[in-house]
């Protein structure tokens, strides 16, 4: 009997106890991804941004693991929600903008989550073409307004449908099955065709009332002048909806305003559906992932809304609270490239389902689960597709990293290059100086071979 029990007590000497124990019996967590609309990385109290109150995130956060090099391969809504779903970059699944991409829904993660018995949800924002709603057990396809008038005639506030419908999925779903819930925001997205763009709930409206909000360093006529002659004109829909939003300091404090505002009535429904899983003694079984689908400009560059391959753009939130997580990994953060792509096949592998070979995207979840993990990527390819035409929303290419980026406008065989490490805000294009051509020469064969590696 002693002899039988040596190996034992030898093994659970050698164990790690303040790391999850992964075994074969483990069972498949349940998803819940919170998806915001035009939060780009720093629109968050625990990002450091001084003014936006977002306590629930933050808290979030503070328990679970927060990415602060999270960006997007293409950032415009309907193709990043395309990306989401495919894993894929947008070469392959074949959405250029708002409609159906090409991949087979059996390939995206809703579609594999219900294959292997999950109740899939999905509420609020779709984008990708007409809302398959045969496809989920339970759907609720709405966004373009903040205010939505329902059947009884009585107008509610998009966030506040968008909690709501969440919580009458996690009440009315099986008790027998995991689950999968993709709460996909309209805000903080503008309403385009409305004079005030953005329109948040009353309550809100004493919020940041007597606050001045900074005007970044980059939101100059300087500025704007700097970028390619293509962009700084009034054709472009960047300057146009700067135009819209930001051309006079009044109309700046008044929009930013509301767009906070907006913000955090977002971050307070977030916080009810998370309290909702923990009331239910759910959280302790769910990943939950809070991100958004694209950056936005905040006047930087003379421009608004998203679209070009610059850090406010296509730099967006990430986080991240996994109960397979080691509670010594609370609070912490990562500054590793992670991307839209890689959301996909970090939901499967937390529902223990192997990501088909057509998502190009990783599991990034050894970053927060494991140690010193050291193979992961050090640059990406981004890509965005004309819209309407060449001066409305020139088609963008880049590679970037960390240290440099090169940008590529293939409508008008126009190059861009910025050193991040001196020029972290984008301000110079150092692409004619001689002293980085040799430089420029390997980005561009390294570009070529990311460009056709994303097909």
């Amino acid at each position: 009997m002693k002899t039988k029990l040596i190996p034992l007590i030898c093994l659970l000497l050698t164990l790690d106890f303040s790391k999850p124990l992964v075994v074969a019996s483990e069972k498949p967590l349940n998803i819940l991804v919170l998806y915001a609309d035009d939060w780009r990385h720093d629109t968050l109290g625990c990002a450091g941004n001084p003014i936006v109150k977002t306590p629930n995130l933050d808290s979030l956060a503070k328990k679970g693991f927060r990415f602060t090099r999270n960006c997007v391969t293409t950032s415009i809504c309907g193709v990043s929600r395309a990306n989401l779903l495919t894993g894929q970059w947008m070469s392959r699944h074949g959405n250029q903008a708002f409609g159906m991409f090409k991949t087979p829904w059996e390939q995206t993660y809703p579609g594999l989550l219900r294959k292997n018995e999950y109740f899939v949800g999905h509420v609020g924002k779709w984008h990708n073409g007409v809302f398959p709603k045969d496809k989920y057990d339970f759907g609720r396809s709405y966004s373009g307004n903040h205010w939505i008038k329902q059947p009884n005639g009585e107008m509610v506030h998009v966030t506040k449908k968008n909690e709501n419908d969440a919580l009458d999925f996690l009440q009315t779903k099986p008790q027998d099955k995991p689950f999968l819930l993709t709460v996909s925001f309209f805000a903080t997205h503008a309403v385009d065709g409305n004079p005030k763009q953005y329109l948040p709930q009353p309550k809100s409206m004493e919020l940041y009332k007597n606050i001045a909000i900074p005007r970044p360093v980059t939101a100059t006529e300087n500025h704007f002048k700097r970028l390619p002659p293509f962009i700084s004109n009034e054709k472009n829909e960047g300057r146009n909806r700067w135009h819209w939003r930001f051309d006079t300091p009044e109309k700046y404090q008044d929009y930013m305003k509301n767009y906070y505002r907006l913000a955090t009535e977002v971050d307070e429904t977030c916080g009810k559906i998370i309290a909702d899983l923990e009331n239910r003694k759910l959280l302790d079984s769910t990943l939950v992932i809070f991100t958004t689908d694209n950056g936005y400009f905040h006047g930087e560059h003379g421009l608004a809304d998203k679209w070009y391959p610059y850090e406010e753009s296509i730099r967006v939130p990430l986080i991240v609270l996994d109960p397979r997580m080691s509670k010594t990994k609370a609070g912490k953060t990562n500054d590793e490239f992670v991307l839209n792509v890689d959301l996909a096949p970090t939901i499967l592998g937390a529902a223990k389902i192997n990501a088909p070979i057509t998502m190009q995207g990783r599991d990034f979840a050894p970053l927060y689960i494991e140690e010193n993990i050291t193979n992961w990527r050090q640059e990406f390819f981004y890509e965005h597709a004309i819209i309407k035409n060449k001066d409305f929303i020139p088609a963008s290419e880049a590679l970037v990293r960390k240290g440099i980026k090169y940008i590529f406008w293939p409508d008008y065989d126009t190059e861009e290059l910025y050193d991040l490490e001196k020029d972290p805000l984008e301000q110079n294009n150092v692409v004619k100086m001689e002293s980085y051509q040799q430089h420029l020469k390997q980005l561009r064969i390294r570009f070529n071979e990311l460009k056709t590696a994303a097909k």
